[in-house]
């Protein structure tokens, strides 16, 4: 470890701030499928368990259903400092784990899918529209949490990820791609969490 990275750590950890329970990070299968693209993911995890985050969410966006069985073969040998539980865009139930890996199609199919299963419960009686709120809505949604910092590599946009759970989240954009993501960039993206002030849509 740098200099620069033990100077970060130490701004971190003597900061009066709170640092984020709940971050995620938004990848894609493409990212995974790279060089070193799992590798990175177990760093993550330590990294973000010696920050203070007591959930980690990562999203997976796929194009290709076909490679779902693949990916959550190989997460299922990568080393984790907590319990991993992965939903994919077919599962019915909800996962819960310190470690949620959610495979999806991207956030207006999840929304979309989350529509159309409330729809097919009030068809067959099973709910009344006027119970149809915000927590019904994520009840069927790839996994309902709202993390307090996402962070999204290789690009400058959320484009089409975590529509719903981000909505208060504050966001965190780097260029730098998912297989050169290092521990100073992910330090540095608790350093700007800390220094902004979070407004939960007011």
């Amino acid at each position: 470890m740098g200099l620069y990275d033990r100077y970060l750590a130490l701004r971190l950890r003597y900061s009066d701030a709170e640092l984020p329970e709940t971050v995620a990070v938004i990848v894609t299968e493409r990212d995974l499928l790279e060089q070193d693209g799992y590798r990175t993911l177990e760093r993550f995890f330590d990294w973000a368990v010696a920050f203070g985050a007591e959930r980690i969410v990562v999203y997976v966006s796929v194009l290709d259903t076909e490679v779902v069985d693949r990916i959550r073969r190989e997460l299922a040998e990568v080393d984790a400092p907590r319990e991993i539980a992965v939903r994919g865009p077919e599962d019915d139930e909800q996962a819960d784990a310190p470690i949620l890996v959610g495979i999806g199609m991207g956030g207006k199919h999840e929304f979309a899918t989350a529509v159309q299963g409330l729809a097919e419960e009030v068809e067959a009686g099973d709910l009344e529209p006027a119970d149809i709120d915000e927590g019904a809505i994520e009840r069927e949604l790839v996994f309902p949490v709202q993390p307090d910092l996402v962070i999204k590599t290789g690009a400058e946009r959320l484009s089409d990820f975590m529509i719903w759970q981000s909505v208060y989240s504050e966001l965190y954009f780097t260029d730098v791609n998912w297989r050169d993501f290092r521990r100073r960039d992910y330090l540095r993206a608790l350093r700007d969490y800390q220094n902004r002030q979070r407004r939960f849509g007011r």
